[in-house]
């Protein structure tokens, strides 16, 4: 029988894609990227990036949290990060009485440093092609659900097996190129890590919403944590006979800075990007899904942050909250407003002409490529109104009603056949408590009902059952009456829920009705949009594949899906509009300049540090003409996931830290735009010079390998 193969020439063609497109896969770079690498200034071989066999640049680029990029170094597992990367554990940690997020925080040794609950650091130490193991049994003629059910059970099996080869070792498979390739990575997961050092969020978050995405740029961001393992150097829960993590490989430092010009690459774990996607989902981003979420977020965020400012514990318990909806948010509107500017929905659709010809003059119909676009289009039409009504039950109800997330916890255990495991439950929910204001949550609560109200086509049923005949539409009044009554508001009644647990007991809540409807209406809706999604993955797949056997000698990039990759570019300055020229870096006067005692959370100096900049005290930190750099650009090819990530000069040594990208460019994530796209780092020498003359933590730099 004739199987599928695999349609692309990744690991075979010459590279073609300019040096600073493209998120690489690390175990082609010799056969792909070097030669260009060296010819842009890399001094490095792909053997010193990445080896099978020995030690490489790859084993001090770790995943930091959920969603970042941190690097090893020191031979003691010292890490950096951004700020905003660490800002969850910095929150964590923090209290009024101890507000690490507003004043910072540095241990002076490492017995003072901090252990962080919850925070794990995964080293990748083995990746491997599994794309034979996956697809190899699948036939050409296969479904999309029989292609679906062989690669899930493919991949099952093959986790099994990796499992037992790699005892203790964490086994992911990702798939790449719209399915079309597999990957198996081996990570080494260690849980015992702890808060070394954080500047204030005056240095760490410089410029706040403002500046967010924004160029120039001068934000201090970064933190430094610490891996922490057991006597065999292996993971180990948190001990207090734990031991630094012995690190083989970490990062050598420069202090020589960038140049405009200079070769400059970055490795890191970038979490998502879409770059095939076709024309018609392009309008859906620009017409529906991104107004929406800019709409519902932005209503959340204004009452976040009223509460937030008027009151200090509420502003610690929702700072990481705030910060992480914000950000995205904002993304959302540079991100349509570089879409329409660049006319990129217009350039996919004659991308998608040219391929449709080729499709129908240039492959048999039974190879799919022909109906590939059809299918697309087909399924998004289908799945266009469940899918805008479920954003809302997304955003308005699971992202925006905090309340929710309790009451889902006991929701599928509320019948009579089946008991709670409090134990499982309380350790699902774990401090959640700590930071949840109710008194905002109901504010919150009111405005995304009435949001939902207004906007869904289909409406949960507690708005008709509950709302109208109980309450005679009045939402608010409803509103206060869950928040008035409900055990789910508090540590203590829900404690007493799980203390006493009856199934009846939580269905007579005031909050369980309402939530159980919202989830009724999230099932209902998923199950609408369901018929639509094998169609739309069968053409992806089969449109994906086909442009590839179209343009065989194409270095292919694949999408980012927070598997470690490799970009590389220079060091350049950008011009954002006509008559406009942005300078490749930034220095300390700017932030002197940038200070507005009218816009205190986001533009406040601290006081050491004008004392600092006054006295020209820089210290070795200082750039040839006697600045201090803060930031810098390069045309690398970064998206989220990226932040932390190290910005590496020709010689693998660290000069920077990446932590955003440029407004201009926000539409990143679907066209690349090589003239306008920067990645935005923290200097290396900021961060040294923060670290050392600011904090006087000293002790850390002696831990570090300088390079001058």
């Amino acid at each position: 029988m004739k199987k599928i193969l695999l349609l692309l020439a990744v690991a075979g063609t010459l590279c073609t894609a300019r040096a600073d497109e493209g998120m690489w896969l690390l175990p082609y770079l010799q056969k792909m990227n070097i030669k260009q690498m060296k010819a842009h200034g890399c001094k490095l071989s792909a053997e010193e990036i990445y080896s099978l066999d020995r030690s490489s640049l790859k084993d001090a680029v770790v995943i930091f949290g959920g969603g970042c990029t941190g690097e090893i170094v020191s031979p003691e597992g010292l890490l950096f990060t951004n700020h905003h990367c660490g800002y969850g554990s910095i929150q964590q940690l923090s209290s009024v009485e101890h507000d690490y997020l507003k004043n910072g925080f540095w241990a002076m040794s490492q017995a003072e440093e901090l252990p962080v609950p919850g925070l794990k650091v995964r080293f990748v130490r083995k990746i491997a092609d599994v794309t034979a193991d996956v697809l190899g049994n699948v036939p050409s003629t296969a479904s999309e659900q029989e292609f679906s059910e062989l690669v899930s059970t493919n991949i099952d099996g093959l986790i099994k097996k990796l499992k037992k080869e790699h005892q203790g070792m964490e086994i992911v498979v990702k798939d790449f190129f719209e399915r079309n390739q597999y990957f198996a990575f081996v990570n080494e997961v260690y849980t015992d890590v702890r808060l070394v050092g954080a500047p204030p969020s005056s240095i760490g978050n410089f410029g706040g919403d403002t500046d967010n995405w924004m160029w120039p740029r001068h934000t201090g961001d970064f933190s430094i944590f610490r891996v922490y393992a057991g006597a065999d150097n292996r993971p180990a829960d948190y001990s207090p006979d734990n031991r630094p993590y012995r690190a083989d490989k970490f990062l050598k430092i420069s202090l020589q800075g960038v140049d405009e010009g200079d070769f400059a690459m970055v490795m890191g774990f970038p979490g998502s990007t879409q770059r095939y996607i076709t024309s018609d989902e392009i309008g859906n981003i620009l017409a529906v899904s991104n107004p929406q979420r800019i709409f519902i977020r932005g209503e959340r965020q204004r009452i976040l942050w009223d509460a937030m400012m008027a009151d200090p514990a509420v502003r610690i318990q929702y700072a990481s909250k705030y910060r992480s909806s914000s950000n995205y948010w904002k993304n959302s509107i540079g991100m349509s407003r570089g879409l329409e500017k660049l006319h990129v929905k217009e350039r996919k659709a004659e991308q998608e002409a040219a391929f449709q010809q080729w499709a129908e003059q240039h492959t048999l119909p039974e190879e799919g490529f022909i109906d590939a676009l059809p299918k697309i289009r087909t399924a998004l039409a289908g799945m266009a109104a469940p899918a805008a009504d479920l954003q809302y039950i997304s955003e308005a109800f699971l992202r925006g009603i905090e309340l929710m997330r309790p009451v889902t916890g006991l929701l599928d255990r509320s019948t009579p056949k089946k008991e709670v495991d409090a134990a499982k439950i309380e350790a699902w929910l774990g401090d959640w408590y700590k930071d949840y204001s109710a008194a905002t949550d109901r504010k919150v609560a009111k405005r995304m009902m009435t949001i939902a109200r207004e906007h869904m086509k289909t409406l949960p049923s507690f708005y008709a059952e509950i709302v109208d005949n109980e309450f005679g539409g009045d939402l608010d009044a409803y509103v206060d009456f869950i928040y008035d009554h409900s055990q789910f508001t508090t540590p203590e009644g829900f404690a007493a829920l799980l203390a006493d647990y009856s199934p009846e007991k939580v269905e007579a809540d005031p909050a369980y009705p309402f939530v159980k409807s919202v989830m009724e209406q999230y099932a209902e809706l998923t199950a609408l949009r369901r018929p639509y999604v094998n169609d739309y993955n069968e053409g992806m797949r089969k449109y994906l594949a086909g442009r590839m056997r179209r343009e065989p000698a194409k270095a292919w990039s694949p999408d980012a899906n927070f598997t470690i990759r490799l970009t590389y570019g220079r060091v350049l300055p950008y011009n954002p509009a006509d008559g406009i020229r942005y300078n490749h870096y930034t220095t300390l006067k700017g932030v002197m300049e940038k200070e507005n005692p009218l816009n205190p959370e986001e533009f406040t100096v601290p006081e050491k540090l004008k004392a600092l900049y006054a006295a020209r005290d820089f210290g070795p930190y200082a750039n040839a003409a006697g600045e201090l750099p803060v930031g810098f650009l390069a045309d690398l090819d970064i998206t989220g996931g990226n932040s932390g990530s190290p910005v590496l000069n020709a010689r693998g040594e660290l000069v920077g830290l990446a932590f955003d990208g440029n407004w201009e460019a926000m539409s990143g994530d679907v066209a690349f735009e090589p003239q306008l796209q920067r990645c935005i780092a923290v200097d290396i020498r900021y961060v040294l010079f923060v670290i050392d003359k600011f904090a006087g933590a000293g002790w850390l730099l002696d831990e570090l390998s300088l390079a001058q």
